[in-house]
């Protein structure tokens, strides 16, 4: 085969997929040491790279990710590094034979935790597992999963100090900030670790190709190295107790098809990707035109600027809206008269709050019945929703319906957090089981899960006569009213009913549910809840682009778009993308009004004057009774 770095320049290299998720497929649980395999089941990994190359693919990681000391240490397995290194390469030789090069594949070792290990410590752990991987002769080394610039640069010196001409390729993990976890935007650091010697640049886990795709476009062009692309096949869907990834591999194609127009030289699949999702990118490569490479350009960040964020704080004297009035019924008490509207606006990742509060506002003075708020979803770490639902309360007089998810909290921090909201006056709150965590922006935290959404709603009612989870009594009452979550996007809608009966059962007074964007499945949903005697908000969320739609279909659990919504939103982008997202939402409110007297809207990334100016469409259609809450424009 060609040099690595010769064969980057002139072609497009498909990379392998998933070792770790593909294993978890074949049944080997969570928890243990997929890397020991390497020397307990030699066999199966040799056949898991004889898939991928058999599938097209031309690079190999070994079985190395989390092969170092401080890993396997808690398999105590730390004496074996070396043996399981070394295997692991000799295994992935043995599969590519002279079809594919073999990478050593090494993980980040603190993982995002900056002070959890002292840096001499990671410094011998990593140069423990690069000499054993190189000895064995490896084509390159790969550095993947990264999240601080600092680390990896690190680990970078190291395996230069060890050899001198290897191929490195730097892969950071990062979120929808396109900036490492230090704080670093993407394109300095690319330049940084050009600089530092890595030979290809990318990003690899943590997001889909629509996440990746959007990071990229922001150093499209502008940095003189080869560059990596290997997403997740989306967003991972938990059911029945396992975990399993939506994107298929048609879209994986499309997607990696773009990643190649935009300079990406070596294409691949993290997380959820298998050897058929491998399969169909490498045909869908296999014709492409190489774009050339940029040429070189300076290092922008001089003095080792790193362009950090900038922490902007929000001014406390917020200014008084509205009469600070609440209305004493509950929206469940509403809806039995008269339609009713709730917004969800996302709260922030970051500290200012001026947008959200002047979004909140907005949605106020359009005419919205109550601000809901989410719980840190798809496992990202947010602003306290009980914060924000105490600001939207007290500084608009606004109700707040706050989300509670199982997954963060444990019994005493979840019964804590519901007194907590029960002494603020914020009474309304929606159950959801709650993302796992290790798909967020901290993969290392834990996924709690003491409750499922039918405990949490069962206890927090229980709250409600007076009695703590434990059964002590708690000298008064609380006043929840709880929400269930119903996802309708299934194939059999009947059997997802019959979920949503077990959540009226545990107490649930209202039901809200995922996005529909389909008129014939709202239809199907009222027919089939008719005889539920609780209200179901029905969730509208309008796209906001063409971008959007495909990611929302493509990526995320409990989403499904019909083709034609696809299809009148494929290639709109900005304003045009905006305004046919709230076309197309108000054809689907226009049979839903007729429905359902309960409509819930998502605001999608903060564009809260779409889901005003529906809010607003509803009112238009529904011909809203007069209500001393409601304040028109």
């Amino acid at each position: 085969m060609k040099d690595f770095r010769e064969a980057l320049q002139e072609q497009i290299i498909v990379g392998d997929g998933a070792m770790g998720t593909y294993l978890y497929q074949l049944g080997y649980p969570v928890g243990i040491s997929y890397e020991a395999l390497n020397v307990s089941e030699p066999d199966m990994i040799r056949d898991i790279h004889q898939r991928y190359v058999a599938a097209g693919a031309r690079l190999l990681e070994t079985n190395t990710f989390t092969a170092n000391r401080e890993k396997l240490s808690k398999h105590g397995l730390e004496d074996k590094v070396k043996e399981i290194n070394r295997a692991a390469v000799r295994l992935a030789r043995e599969a590519a034979q002279d079809r594919a090069y073999v990478v050593g594949a090494l993980g980040s070792i603190r993982a995002g935790k900056r002070e959890n290990i002292h840096t001499d410590q990671v410094k011998l752990d990593y140069t423990e597992q690069l000499s054993s991987l190189l000895e064995e002769g490896v084509d390159g080394i790969m550095f993947e999963t990264f999240y601080d610039l600092e680390e990896m640069r690190l680990a970078l010196q190291i395996v230069r100090s060890l050899d001198e001409q290897v191929p490195i390729i730097c892969q950071f993990a990062v979120e929808e900030s396109q900036r490492t976890k230090d704080g670093v935007r993407l394109l300095d650091a690319f330049r940084i670790l050009r600089e530092d010697g890595a030979d290809v640049v990318g990003l690899n886990c943590r997001m889909g190709p629509n996440g990746l795709l959007r990071a990229m476009e922001s150093v499209q062009g502008q940095i003189a190295l080869p560059m990596s692309a290997f997403p997740n096949a989306g967003l991972p869907d938990y059911v029945d107790g396992r975990y399993n990834f939506v994107a298929t591999a048609e879209y994986m194609a499309e997607s990696a098809v773009h990643f190649a127009q935009m300079g990406a030289r070596l294409i691949g699949g993290c997380c959820g990707t298998t050897p058929e999702h491998i399969q169909t990118i490498a045909a869908a490569l296999q014709d492409i035109d190489v774009p050339a490479l940029p040429l070189n350009t300076e290092l922008d960040a001089a003095n080792g600027d790193m362009n950090r964020l900038e922490v902007q704080q929000y001014p406390h004297n917020i200014e008084e809206i509205g009469d600070g009035d609440q209305a004493a019924s509950s929206i469940v008490d509403m809806v039995r008269t008269r339609h009713t509207v709730i917004v969800e606006l996302d709260p922030p990742r970051d500290l200012d709050i001026a947008k959200f509060m002047k979004g909140a506002e907005a949605l106020q003075k359009a005419g919205a019945d109550a601000i809901t708020l989410a719980d840190n979803s798809l496992a990202v770490t947010r602003m306290s929703n009980m914060a924000l639902g105490y600001l939207v309360l007290d500084k608009l007089g606004m109700r707040p319906l706050v989300h509670i998810a199982c997954r963060d909290r444990n019994l005493i921090g979840t019964q804590s957090h519901m007194m907590g909201l029960n002494v603020l006056g914020i009474d309304h709150v929606l159950a959801v089981t709650g993302d796992p965590a290790r798909f967020g922006d901290l993969p290392d935290s834990s996924s709690v899960y003491d409750l499922t959404s039918f405990e949490i709603i069962r206890m927090i009612k229980q709250l409600n006569t007076g009695l703590a989870f434990s059964g002590k009594p708690l000298k008064q009452r609380a006043t929840f009213v709880v929400g269930a979550a119903f996802n309708p996007n299934v194939k059999h809608l009947d059997k997802a009913i019959t979920r949503l009966e077990r959540k009226i059962e545990a107490g649930a007074d209202y039901i809200m549910t995922q996005p529909v964007y389909d008129v014939a499945l709202i239809e199907r949903i009222a027919e089939g809840t008719k005889h539920l005697n609780v209200p179901i908000f029905i969730g509208i969320m309008p796209l906001a682009s063409g971008r959007n739609a495909e990611y929302l279909h493509n990526e995320v659990p409990g989403i499904e778009l019909s083709d034609e919504v696809r299809g009148r939103m494929k290639g709109l982008e900005g304003e045009a993308g905006r305004q046919e997202g709230v076309a197309i939402a108000k054809e689907l409110l226009d049979v839903a009004v007729n429905h359902f007297k309960g409509i819930y809207f998502m605001t999608p990334f903060m564009f809260y004057e779409m889901t005003a100016e529906l809010t607003q469409y509803v009112w238009e259609k529904a011909e809203r009774q007069t209500d001393p809450l409601f304040r028109p424009t």
